[in-house]
Formats: structure tokens, sequence, C-alpha cells
């Protein structure tokens, strides 16, 4: 099977199935909406009827601003103009690139929707996999026998990842970066040396990404329940494809990017009135094209491995179905 039809087959893959696509995006938005909620109080409280809410209303006010993050604590520091449109996206790439956690504020919600995508992961993967309608009961079926599968599998990816980021990138920014840039007279000398530990710190992450993610879907396809076992069946498949593997994630990097900068193109920066609801909209489509990119990328992952060593739709568990209550015996035909 080729790049191209395996991510071509994976897009139409989830084409073919709107609801996982709608219930993540609900399921993303229903938890940012108790923080969002909590927000929109404390903001009230700090505006109230005065001059300042007429004209945060109407247009951004800076002085209000300044004076709101002067005083406010917990979820209200994370109030700050980087928030808004594509800022916000590249706050996210910074912070990962910089080691940085999530405020503590918002670090349980984060957990929360890490379980939650546990969780949901399996029904999502055996959905794509079959590329049939499962029905409800079928999807949680799969959610619950993946989920505690996934749970040996991701405390093992966050031990790698707690590794990379706190022992790896310190030695690479801190140890290596000061080495090189010790006897340097020029600043440009210096941003490519970071610019090129960044690509070193980035090759070593997506590569680790890569092999759990394969791990992932040999353990969906191949009803696997031996987290160590799916790992190293995931590392002989990206040895013996190794082109493969890499030219579909360059490719689903691209549509990635591409999709990152039609939104920075369309996002509005910090703006007031029906601006505001404009740029919502536009972020909660960005959300949902985002969501369906990524899952695009999973189902191009899935094909490639059906169709190098199996067959298109192969799936090892049989779909779950709802048992039949015992009164349908007494009406079946002997």
């Amino acid at each position: 099977m080729t790049i191209g039809h395996a991510f071509a087959g994976g897009l139409n893959r989830v084409r073919r199935a709107p609801a996982l696509v709608a219930g993540l995006w609900l399921t993303t938005f229903l938890l940012a909406w108790p923080l969002a909620l909590s927000l929109r109080v404390m903001l009230g409280d700090h505006l109230g009827p005065s001059l300042a809410a007429d004209t945060a209303a109407a247009a951004v006010n800076h002085d209000w601003w300044n004076e709101f993050l002067a005083q406010a604590g917990g979820l209200g520091q994370t109030f700050v103009p980087a928030i808004l449109g594509f800022a916000a996206i590249l706050k996210n790439i910074s912070s990962v690139a910089d080691a940085e956690g999530p405020p503590t504020i918002v670090a349980g919600v984060v957990a929360a929707y890490l379980l939650l995508s546990i969780f949901l992961m399996g029904g999502v993967l055996d959905r794509l996999a079959r590329d049939r309608r499962v029905g409800s009961h079928g999807f949680f079926a799969a959610c619950g026998t993946y989920f505690f599968r996934f749970v040996r599998l991701s405390l093992m990816a966050g031990s790698v990842y707690w590794a990379m980021f706190t022992w790896l990138h310190p030695w690479l920014f801190e140890r290596v970066f000061t080495s090189l840039t010790h006897n340097l007279t020029t600043e440009r000398t210096a941003i490519v040396y970071r610019a090129l530990l960044y690509l070193v710190f980035g090759v070593v992450l997506m590569s680790i990404n890569v092999l759990f993610d394969y791990a992932k879907v040999r353990m969906v396809v191949e009803d696997r329940r031996s987290a160590i076992g799916a790992l190293s069946a995931a590392a002989r498949f990206i040895s013996r494809n190794a082109g493969a593997v890499l030219g579909l994630y360059l490719l689903g990097m691209l549509i990635f990017l591409a999709l990152l900068g039609l939104y920075a193109l369309a996002a509005p920066g910090a703006a007031g009135g029906v601006t505001v609801w404009i740029g919502f909209l536009i972020g909660q489509l960005y959300i949902t094209l985002r969501i369906a990119v990524r899952l695009s990328f999973a189902a191009s992952q899935i094909m490639l491995f059906q169709g190098r060593l199996a067959h298109a739709g192969y799936t090892a568990a049989p779909v779950a179905t709802w048992p039949d209550s015992p009164a349908a015996e007494a009406i079946s035909p002997q």
C-alpha cells in the first residue's frame, strides 16, 4: 500500500464517521466550559456596571486588562493576550518546546481530558479500523475493553516523555547549548544553534510519538493485551517500513501545518464587539478541523498497517453486540 493510498483511505474513513469528529469536539467543548464560566464570573465581578465594561465590550481595553491581571489570581492569571487567536497556538508550541507545564489551575482539566482521551481512544481506533458502523454499544464496549491496556501503555509513554523533558531537554538546552555558545560573539549563530537543538529534540519527540501510535494500532487491530508486546511489535513494523512510516508522518505534518497557516490568516487578533463572536466561531471550526486531521492521520496509520500486514478492514476482535434477552430463546424457532 502506498503512502498516498493510505492517507486518502484515512480521510475517507473519517468522512464516513462524522459522529467521531462531532463527539470529540463536544467532549473538548464541555471540558473547557466550566473554566470558561468561572472566568466569566471573575471578569463580570471585576468590571461590574462601570464605564470600563462598556469599553471592554466594544473593543479591547488594554488599561483595564493590565489592571485585571495585576489583581487576579488563580484562573484569572491565564487570561492573557496570548490566549487570543493564533497567538494561543504559538504559546502552546512554545510551552512544549521550552518544557513548560500548564498552569496549576488548568492542570486538573488537562489531566481529566487526557484520562477521558485514553478511555475514548479504544473506541475511536476500533471504529476507524473496522470502517463501518458499530453502534454506541459496540463503541463504548471497545472503549472499556482497551481502557486498561491503554492506561498501561500511557504510563509507559508518560515515563518516557517525563525522562525526555526532565533529562534530555535540560541537557540539550543548558549543557550543550551553553557549551556551543560559550565563546560566540554573534547572536545570530546562537539562534541557529538553538534552532538545531529544537530540531533534534523535536525529532526524538516525534519518533517516540510514532512508536506509541503504532503500538496503539497493533493493540487494537490485533487485539493485543500486552503493552510491552505491542511496543515491540510496533518497533518491528516501523523498522521494516521506515520509509512509508516516515513519509506518512511528514504528509500528516504538512496537512497540519497547512491548517495552522489557514487559521493564522483567518483568526482575528484582540478585538471587541461582534468580532469576538466571529473569532470564537473560527476557533471552534479550527478545533473541529484539527480533530478531523488527527483522526485522518490515525486512520491512515491503521490503513498502512492493515495494508502491509493484514488487509483493509481487518480487526482480530469481533464487534461487541448487545446480548439478546432470555425471552428471545422462548420465541425463537426450534
